[in-house]
């Protein structure tokens, strides 16, 4: 009996010095971070008793505000119902569910409440109380007509999940970023739980197509003959010989380890594929895939994915949304094993996977002499006075290629608008547009494609780099045919207004 009460003593004792050693890690240990918790209540109530800045679109349109609430918190924040649907998936909400997202979440520590450091003795003796207000990189106009361009690719609800990006070649500023479907902002950010709530689920239906994932950065599409830009590159950066191999003309080639043929556009339809062929500077302005099959064999995998890495596929794009997904290519040892896989990947099928950001980069790379500057969405930062907190500076992300390359692979794909497969897109020949098209094979049996287009503009001093993807389109419709009336368009308005 003794025995089992010292046993039961001893465990008691343990248990109190647990307990003991459990309160101070919370007391003391974590005190300080618990107590600064962004879903500690304490904390809410204090951020919502004060404003937070102010979200603005370049040409000073507010986007997002603080307004006075009649609820419990004393603030609430409001998005300005003209722009609020466009720039969903940009700013991001600030729920108190659900938690903030965007750039709302990415500058919180500007946008929030907060103490500015004293500079000097006057300092001390004012209320130094401030919000920062966050200016974009994108204006409400281009980004208006960005998403009427996509929209108007949405026919009878034929291309639900089309998006576009506009970025500028020098600065990595991102001009415009619109994909559908998107979402309005409001009801996610209500003092109303219930409403956040009910907002939330129908957001997230059973089917999955969330319009709170953007489709030009964190959704992402076989690019298809887009991806060729990448593989022309990878052929003058490892084995240059092959851009004089001349390709034999033909409708279908043969692949190792595989007893289907790889054919060119058009197998599936009445007169066959199309028969092409020759050196890459015609094989890429008429993309040919089986010319693209061979070259991508020939390379080998290891230069494939070294080049399509010196992209930005497999890497975390370093924008300033939270959220973005990194485009996916395979690793070339992989290719050992599954060679046909190699030679479709390099023409961006099969297990290739590319946001429009990654190709508008890859588009924006080779119009920059081959260096892709960090793409970023925040302008600059002011704090409730006006005082100027921070500008963004530029700066390189990726060396992808070399200045030879780059100007290599730009003639190639200003031939693709001259005489390739992006001519009767109806660029005007002043832009000096440089292009590639681009049809993916996808759904069941290959019967729908994802349609491409990537460009540059003017080819011999690029200002503006654009990638329009519209996916799931019947499979008798090209790249050129659905993604160039949009291309040409938002191109246009993108030359105009960047200086």
């Amino acid at each position: 009996m003794e025995r089992r009460i010292r046993r039961l003593g001893i465990f008691m004792l343990l248990c109190f010095v647990a307990l003991f050693v459990q309160l101070n890690v919370i007391q003391v240990v974590k005190a300080n971070s618990l107590a600064k918790a962004k879903d500690n209540p304490r904390v809410i109530s204090v951020a919502r008793s004060q404003p937070r800045g102010d979200i603005l679109a370049a040409d000073g349109i507010v986007l997002a505000s603080s307004a006075p609430s009649t609820g419990y918190f004393k603030y609430k924040r409001v998005y300005n119902p003209d722009t609020a649907v466009l720039f969903s998936q940009i700013v991001g909400f600030d729920s108190l569910i659900f938690g903030k997202t965007g750039i709302e979440a990415q500058y919180d520590n500007y946008l929030q409440s907060h103490t500015r450091s004293a500079k000097s003795l006057r300092d001390l003796l004012v209320n130094r109380t401030t919000t920062g207000n966050v200016a974009l990189t994108i204006s409400s106009t281009l980004q208006s007509q960005v998403a009427a361009a996509v929209d108007a690719t949405n026919v009878n609800g034929s291309a639900p999940q089309a998006g576009a990006v506009v970025i500028n070649v020098k600065t990595g500023a991102i001009e415009a970023m619109y994909g559908n479907p998107t979402y309005d902002p409001a009801p996610l950010s209500s003092p109303d739980t219930n409403i956040e709530k009910y907002a939330w689920a129908s957001l997230n239906p059973k089917s999955g197509q969330s319009p709170l994932v953007s489709r030009t950065f964190q959704y992402g599409f076989l690019p298809g003959s887009t991806f060729k830009t990448v593989t022309s590159a990878a052929v003058y950066d490892h084995q240059p010989a092959l851009a004089k191999l001349d390709v034999p003309a033909t409708g279908c080639i043969a692949l190792p380890q595989s007893d289907k043929p790889l054919c060119n556009y058009g197998h599936n339809g009445p007169n066959g594929p199309e028969v092409c062929g020759g050196v890459l500077a015609v094989t890429l302005p008429q993309s040919c895939d089986t010319a693209f099959g061979t070259l991508g064999m020939d390379l080998g995998g290891l230069s494939l994915t070294a080049e399509a890495q010196a992209f930005g596929f497999n890497q975390n794009i370093p924008i300033d949304i939270p959220g973005a997904n990194p485009s996916v290519f395979p690793s070339g040892p992989a290719f050992n094993l599954n060679k046909p896989s190699q030679a479709y990947s390099s023409f961006g099928q099969q297990d290739v996977v590319a946001t429009a950001l990654q190709m508008a980069l890859v588009a924006a790379g080779i119009g920059n002499r081959g260096v892709i500057m960090t793409p970023h969405v925040m302008r600059d930062i002011y704090d409730s006075s006006g005082t100027l907190i921070t500008t963004y500076q530029p700066h390189p992300w990726l060396t992808a290629t070399n200045p030879l390359t780059a100007a290599a692979v730009t003639s190639l794909m200003q031939a693709v608008v001259t005489n390739g497969t992006a001519t009767g897109v109806g660029f005007p020949a002043a832009w000096n547009v440089a292009a590639k098209t681009g049809t993916a094979e996808t759904g069941p049996n290959a019967t729908l494609t994802n349609d491409w287009m990537i460009a540059f503009a003017p080819a011999n001093n690029p200002k503006v780099a654009v990638a329009v993807v519209v996916p799931n389109q019947p499979g008798s419709s090209t790249g050129a045919e659905i993604s160039g009336p949009p291309m040409k368009t938002i191109l246009g308005h993108a030359l105009a207004v960047t200086p």
